[in-house]
């Protein structure tokens, strides 16, 4: 771990990543905001909150612990002392502001340096275009091909339309399953010739008849080869499997960014182009999906992300019910006598009303990713940053508002729908410094105690050995059960942006818990520092494109804090010191379209500036670069390139720049298509028209 602290910035991201090294920098922005928070409060608002007194004169009538003595509970109602908590605040608010501010002008120059210096890429020339409109005279990729020598006649190269091969990679994928288990039927053999392994036809072999296995095995792979075949085919040459969706690429960075950041059409509901994700990056699956289906799907996810988070508790209370001994024994009769046990009663009722509970928590990130897919994001970058922002909204309701206020989730939305919104932050107000004790505990238990895991790596570990034992039949099995895969944005930023929530609440109220955020983000900065290094793989490479999303939250924590204090000191009689607090949370609100405005197009575009100096630069130094014959099958998808296809049919080159091949018939002596018009092969044949542009 010391030699990992050693590693420059500049070699960290050449190692792992930009995405990776701003991850990490997340950990220096919370000790950079909550050490000299930490300092301040327990230097000025301790004492101030530890000689009110208040506390102590009601003993007999409350029941409290000595860190509530070290709160804003401690200060007797309508105290000048109050005065100090608003100073405070003021401080705290605009250093956490200076700190974003800095760091997001640094991350912002670090992502075009990034881009600047960052070697060749295919989606450095290339854009994703959707919702390409059908035309009755020629197919989509002939349409794609015409409308951009048309609009783009100096710098558009190339384009790869795409096939919906989702059938086709299903089957792939079944077939390397097979042939996984015929390596291990035979690497079975090989260890023991005398006796040939047999297995039975049914599911995962545990029913049917018995039969040789490697006959069978050999037998099923012969079969799938031929549905593959004859699925890929189909794909090629079906006109309904191409989508209205393409990856078109440019002769120069300065013609993609153009393309990329421009309207295309006076319909603005067709030809929208995008930057195109790295070849890696594109989650190829979504891309079959028609473009009017994926903002239903939003729509559809969005109420469903509502229900989860607010009403999650429903479906674990039903399993709980089940989860006891009553239940047990209702649906299984046979076991009441082993149940009847005293230790095994005394340890069911102990341990399995949390397990559903725990059990859900476990599987909710692999929930959320599975809803984000189904919105149809195309690239898996994105997927992660919306699986975090549904994961942080749920952190948000059932962790922080669900600690602090009690009741279930139906008392809880009862009890916000039926108040007025200006009651909303006193509500919550008056229960913040109650459950300080809580969140320090979370914060080690969690936090402390999550990192010292990632250390000994202990899940992962127990899920190989689960593996090792139940699925691992060839090295290749071991080797995918050893992967360590990457960090884990989903999972990750949510949990960091949920300690900043805390910190920035609690700093004014509580502040005797930002000693224990400060340990928790220079614990695992060290630790996850030296995890990147020697762990964990990069999967993809987005640029820091989720930094806006963090910085937006962590804004936003700011925010909440001020409106809890808010709704705290007016149940305080602290009437001539919180009219005053009225006008924070607007300035950071206006800070936050502020950094918008001023940070967040370098995370949207690329600059056009930057694109002509790496395109000169890049003329001059490579002045036979092949750039067609580099870009030419990056974006084909990767089901066709594992089965070794590299026909010209997969897309099309432009050979003459001042002619327009197309099918399209003159619209000036054409009056429409006839029936038995010429539909166009993949390749243009001497039949082709031409036209001068």
């Amino acid at each position: 771990m010391p030699e990992a602290l050693k590693m420059p910035e500049s070699e960290l991201i050449d190692h792992a990543g930009l995405d990776t090294v701003v991850y990490l920098r997340i950990y220096i922005v919370g000790l950079k905001i909550f050490v000299p928070l930490a300092v301040l409060a327990c230097a000025i608002l301790i004492p101030v909150n530890a000689t009110g007194g208040t506390l102590v004169n009601l003993k007999k009538e409350l029941v409290f612990s000595d860190i509530d003595k070290l709160s804003i509970s401690n200060v007797q109602s309508g105290s000048q002392r109050f005065w100090a908590h608003l100073l405070m605040a003021y401080v705290f608010s605009a250093w956490t502001c200076f700190v974003l501010y800095t760091e997001y002008d640094k991350i912002a120059s670090m992502r075009l340096h990034f881009l600047a210096s960052q070697r060749r890429r295919a989606d450095q020339f290339t854009v994703l275009v959707r919702n390409v409109p059908p035309d009755t005279d020629e197919t989509i990729s002939e349409h794609v091909d015409h409308f951009f020598r048309v609009n783009h006649p100096d710098h558009y190269l190339t384009h790869q339309v795409v096939y919906n091969a989702n059938k086709l990679a299903k089957l792939v994928k079944k077939k390397e399953k097979l042939k996984n288990w015929l390596d291990y039927y035979q690497i079975k053999y090989s260890r023991h010739p005398e006796k040939r392994p047999t297995t039975k036809e049914g599911f995962l072999g545990l029913w049917g008849e018995r039969v040789d296995a490697i006959d069978f095995y050999t037998a099923e792979i012969d079969t799938l080869v031929q549905k593959i075949a004859e699925e890929r085919e189909r794909v090629l040459k079906d006109p309904e499997a191409i989508m209205p969706v393409a990856f078109v690429s440019f002769n120069t960075r300065w013609g993609a960014a153009v393309c990329a950041q421009t309207q295309q059409s006076k319909n603005p509901t067709i030809w929208l182009t995008e930057w195109a994700p790295e070849p890696r990056d594109v989650y190829w699956s979504n891309l079959a999906i028609p473009f009017v289906a994926i903002a239903i799907r939003k729509l559809v996810m969005g109420v469903t992300l509502f229900f989860l988070v607010f009403f999650f508790m429903i479906p674990i209370a039903a399993v709980q019910s089940l989860a006891n001994l009553d239940g047990i024994e209702k649906v299984a009769p046979f076991l009441k006598s082993i149940i009847e046990v005293k230790i095994i009663k005394s340890f069911l009722q102990g341990f399995l009303p949390g397990l559903a509970l725990k059990i859900f928590l476990i599987i909710l990130p692999t929930i959320l990713m599975i809803m984000s897919k189904i919105e149809g994001y195309a690239a898996t970058s994105i997927l992660e940053r919306r699986a975090a922002a549904k994961y942080y909204y749920f952190m948000l309701v059932n962790v922080f508002l669900g600690s602090i206020i009690t009741g279930t989730a139906f008392q809880q939305l009862h009890a916000f729908l039926h108040q007025s919104p200006t009651q909303i932050p006193k509500t919550i107000g008056v229960s913040i410094p109650m459950k300080a004790t809580f969140f320090i505990t979370y914060i080690m238990v969690d936090g402390w105690a999550g990192i010292a895991g990632e250390i000994l790596r202990l899940k992962p570990l127990i899920i190989f050995h689960l593996k090792n034992m139940f699925l691992v039949k060839t090295e290749k099995d071991r080797e995918n059960a050893m992967d360590p895969g990457s960090v884990g944005f989903p999972e990750a930023l949510p949990q960091l942006q949920l300690y900043f929530l805390l910190g920035l609440v609690y700093a004014v109220i509580t502040p005797i818990l930002l000693p224990f955020i400060v340990i928790f983000f220079g614990f695992a900065y060290f630790v996850y520092r030296h995890q990147v290094i020697n762990v964990y793989n990069q999967e993809y490479e987005s640029v820091a494109a989720f930094w806006p999303h963090v910085h937006s939250r962590i804004v936003a924590a700011l925010v909440i804090s001020q409106l809890l204090l808010l709704g705290l000191l007016s149940t305080k009689k602290a009437a001539d010191s919180t009219p005053i607090l009225l006008a924070l949370p607007v300035l950071t609100i206006w800070f936050q379209r502020f950094c918008k405005s001023r940070f967040e197009p370098a995370f949207r575009r690329y600059p056009l500036e930057e694109a002509m100096a790496k395109d000169t630069l890049e003329r001059a130094t490579e002045p036979n670069l092949n750039l067609k014959g580099y870009l030419s099958n990056s974006y084909l998808h990767p089901i066709f390139k594992s089965e070794g296809n590299e026909e010209n049919e997969m897309g099309e080159w432009r050979d003459d720049d001042s002619l327009v091949l197309t099918k399209r018939h003159s619209k000036l002596n054409t009056p429409g298509a006839s029936e038995n018009s010429y539909i166009a092969s993949p390749e243009y044949d001497e039949e082709t028209y031409n036209y001068q542009v």
